[in-house]
């Protein structure tokens, strides 16, 4: 996300940049205040940002560092016009009130000339102590410091306020809220963007690339999904309500003005004309937990299944492979999105059979990055990003770079159940020892 952000702002992320896996701070070379606000307004991984005045493993390499940082850069900051606060945080670990007054009369050495205010000061600086990641081995002392001037926080009270849980129309797959943000990120998404679901479901992605200011719009095969029909997905509510649809969302975080429209369309046939562009292509593809890939089907086909609406709205459904909803969506994300937008989507895979070369790919677009979510032991889901990169032509329409060995994900859906049944069945044999 923090390389997404930073491309979008203008910036280029270096790969000489300090990346400590194994620690929640993370040292960036950003060229400009105005850049490292920019990233904060859109993050929600990050939670702040700071400018590094100094760090260290030690008490003693942290103040050494502090008193090697130009003191022009500190004097704006620093003048008896002014007021500050020192704030100190602690990664697992909790320090007495004593303890953290004693640290910050430590730094008495800086040319502080200010007067302290606790509750409105126009200047915060943070002491950041590391204390590792394992809660059941806390050392004595950090094994990383760090000392700096607040600049902003991050986006992660977006989280809570578009909580799925107080969402007015949701469905078995509304994606989480914190997720959703993510993923637009990935895609870079930018005010007056035009935004494609394609398996837009209740329109979960559709509000989170709105709230950053584009145009958004998806497709979905389920009638009843699309027009608010049929029955409900909420605990205690048996049939949907007259207004519970994508819109009605949209309109609940004032974001109404953003929305196109949702159809009711078979993704694996093409309904969009020649020429039609999208900025971002960002969705979640069914892969058969808790709704069913489909397709529209044929009554030769042996695989059918007949379906109703609550509108008397008939159509055949078939099953729609795994493999082959991937096929499509890499050869439309090609085909449809504007030089340099990104398909961003949801890949599952089973663990055990999981190397590089599973990744779908298209020589139209570039990988951007794979991410991994662990769903069970055995199983996870991977957020792909991709970015178009070569202009669709003729000759790309089914070059794809895709073997055989994919296919084995389309019986992802077995894989999965096969391992629930596995655990089940080990904890009732536990329980009965």
């Amino acid at each position: 996300e923090i390389t997404s952000l930073l491309s979008l702002c203008g910036g280029q992320f270096s790969g000489e940049q300090e990346i400590r896996v194994n620690s929640p701070f993370w040292i960036l070379n950003i060229p400009s205040e105005e850049m490292a606000r920019g990233l904060m307004k859109r993050t929600v991984c990050a939670k702040s940002i700071f400018e590094l005045w100094g760090h260290g493993k030690s008490a003693g390499e942290l103040y050494a560092s502090l008193k090697n940082y130009p003191t022009d850069k500190m004097l704006p900051y620093l003048q008896s016009d002014s007021t500050y606060k020192v704030h100190i945080h602690t990664f697992n670990k909790t320090l007495t009130q004593a303890q953290k007054i004693k640290k910050i009369d430590a730094l008495e050495f800086l040319p502080f000339k200010g007067k302290v205010n606790l509750k409105n000061p126009e200047h915060v600086f943070w002491i950041l102590e590391d204390y590792g990641m394992n809660p059941n081995d806390v050392p004595e002392e950090p094994i990383h410091l760090y000392f700096g001037r607040w600049i902003a926080d991050g986006q992660r009270e977006l989280i809570e306020s578009y909580s799925v849980k107080k969402r007015h129309f949701i469905g078995n797959t509304s994606m989480d809220a914190c997720l959703s943000f993510i993923m637009a990120n990935h895609g870079r998404v930018k005010p007056n963007d035009i935004v494609y679901d394609p398996f837009v479901g209740t329109g979960g992605l559709l509000i989170s690339s709105a709230h950053f200011g584009a145009y958004v719009c998806g497709t979905d095969i389920d009638y009843n999904t699309i027009h608010g029909l049929g029955k409900a997905s909420r605990k205690n509510q048996k049939w949907r309500g007259p207004d519970e649809n994508i819109r009605a969302n949209l309109r609940q975080y004032g974001l109404e003005k953003y929305y196109l429209d949702a159809l009711v369309a078979d993704f694996s046939r093409p309904v969009w004309r020649t020429g039609m562009l999208f900025d971002a292509i960002i969705t979640d593809p069914p892969y058969g937990i808790r709704e069913a890939p489909r397709r529209m089907g044929s009554q030769k086909e042996t695989v059918k299944s007949v379906e109703r609406s609550t509108e008397n709205h008939f159509f055949v459904s078939s099953s729609y492979h795994l493999s082959d909803i991937f096929f499509d969506l890499l050869k439309f994300g090609a085909e449809h999105l504007v030089m340099g937008g990104r398909l961003v989507y949801w890949l599952p895979i089973y663990r055990p059979e999981y190397t590089e070369e599973i990744i779908p790919r298209h020589p139209c677009l570039k990988l951007i990055s794979n991410c991994e979510q662990l769903l069970s032991s055995h199983t996870s889901r991977r957020l792909i990003t991709m970015e178009k990169v070569k202009e669709f032509k003729d000759q790309d329409e089914n070059s794809y770079l895709l073997d055989g060995q994919y296919r084995g994900h389309n019986s992802f859906r077995e894989k999965y159940f096969s391992g629930v049944t596995k655990r089940i069945a080990k904890e009732e044999k536990d329980n009965q020892k």
